[in-house]
């Protein structure tokens, strides 16, 4: 019987795939069964949902750094995504691993950023009983807000791609340190671009190593994971480039990420959350039982662009003259379905 060209693509992981790789043959499966694609491996299958999946699109539109850039150039939190994908696919590829794998992971490690970015988050966390984490957040679009029934590696890889969680596998760890990799260098890009920092007010130390072109900066990163990783079940940075590269993770810290002119209009950002916040939780006080009214919110508020979060914001505080009133259809809608 002449095989599927699904089954051909998973022959094809064993003859040339690592032994350390995630086969997709051997995937530990979707939590629903589904109907079967003679065409896609299951990592293939997962990368497409999440391409076109809502939330993926709305990315465009929500902060990387800068809040709601006029100049297009800038970095969005979709061009971060794509940015980390082509990271952890060229550290996958040296090192023969799930090429399919890693780029879902990394197409889906961000969907449940918040708008105006860790600002949104950090106003979420403060406000949400438990706290709000972004990448949990993730795996709940994935599971439960867009149902998508990826395999569980790809949900592992969502939400073990922060800092601080473990990856369970090869892939998962290439886009860990590909998320790094990619928002440290893109965001002096954009620094520099803002006139924020010059590439000669970097670590001279880190320079030295890196060197100063953003180009080569990007490529040592990335060679430094891969020559650190072949022949090894392990995906990581040798201990000299992580170095640097903490020291330049600390340099965007202090100037850039807290209290620097990126950051200017984060007050006005986090007061505009901090209201649809409270908001929205009287406007269901009658609605849907008192249990559910912070999670129906938290979604509400964490899937919505920087753009829709301002015009939900003067929609219902600023005043306009005479109109038919606000619609929140989704917020009920997310009532009646959200247990």
């Amino acid at each position: 019987m002449e095989k599927s060209i699904k089954e051909i693509l998973e022959d094809r992981e064993y003859r040339f795939l690592s032994d350390f790789a995630t086969k997709s043959k051997e995937t530990q499966g979707r939590k629903k069964e589904t109907h079967k694609d003679n065409m896609r491996t299951e990592f293939q299958r997962d990368r497409d949902k999440i391409l076109h999946s809502k939330a993926f699109r709305r990315l465009k539109h929500k902060t990387q750094v800068f809040l709601s850039p006029y100049d297009d150039h800038f970095r969005t939190r979709l061009t971060h995504t794509l940015e980390v994908a082509q990271i952890a696919r060229t550290i996958s590829r040296a090192l023969f691993l799930n090429e399919d794998l890693t780029e879902a992971i990394a197409l889906g490690h961000d969907l449940g950023h918040t708008p105006f970015g860790h600002c949104g988050e950090g106003v979420l966390n403060e406000l949400v009983k438990g706290g709000f984490h972004h990448n949990i957040q993730s795996v709940r679009v994935v599971e439960v807000l867009e149902d998508l029934n990826l395999c569980r590696e790809t949900v592992d890889g969502i939400l073990t791609h922060t800092w601080g969680y473990k990856p369970n596998t090869p892939e998962a760890q290439a886009v860990q340190l590909a998320d790094k990799i990619a928002y440290i260098n893109h965001d002096i890009e954009d620094s520099i671009r803002a006139g924020i920092i010059s590439e000669n007010d970097l670590p001279k130390e880190c320079i030295d190593y890196f060197s100063s072109e953003p180009s080569k900066r990007l490529t040592v990163m990335i060679s430094d994971v891969i020559n650190n990783s072949k022949d090894k079940p392990q995906v990581m940075m040798s201990e000299e480039g992580w170095h640097y590269t903490t020291i330049l993770r600390e340099y965007m810290f202090n100037t850039v990420y807290v209290d620097s002119p990126a950051k200017m209009e984060e007050g006005k950002a986090r007061h505009v959350v901090k209201e649809l916040f409270y908001l929205y939780k009287d406007m269901l006080k009658n609605v849907c039982e008192e249990n559910k009214i912070e999670r129906i919110v938290t979604d509400y508020i964490s899937g919505m662009t920087d753009r829709y979060a301002v015009e939900k914001y003067k929609e219902h505080f600023i005043p306009v003259g005479l109109h038919l009133g606000a619609k929140e259809d989704y917020l009920f809608k997310l009532a009646k379905v959200i247990d």
